[in-house]
């Protein structure tokens, strides 16, 4: 039996080229994301002033309860 190579090559190409007819369109755009709200540090001075006033408030009430 003879190998014809123009069928072999006609093959190779057809196989090949069904791998971009059926490949997926181009994705959508990224969504950008949200504008940022509050900065980071943008309330440490509160959270600082808030965790002293607890603070102290602890201390007082577990001196309070030892009397």
């Amino acid at each position: 039996m003879k190998i014809v190579p123009n069928k072999i090559i006609v093959l190779i190409v057809g196989l090949l080229s069904v791998n971009f007819t059926f490949a997926a369109p181009d994705p959508p755009e990224p969504i950008p994301p949200p504008p940022p709200g509050l900065p980071v540090d943008g309330g440490l001075m509160v959270l600082f002033f808030a965790s002293l006033i607890f603070a102290f408030y602890k201390i007082y009430t577990i001196k309070k309860a030892s009397r």
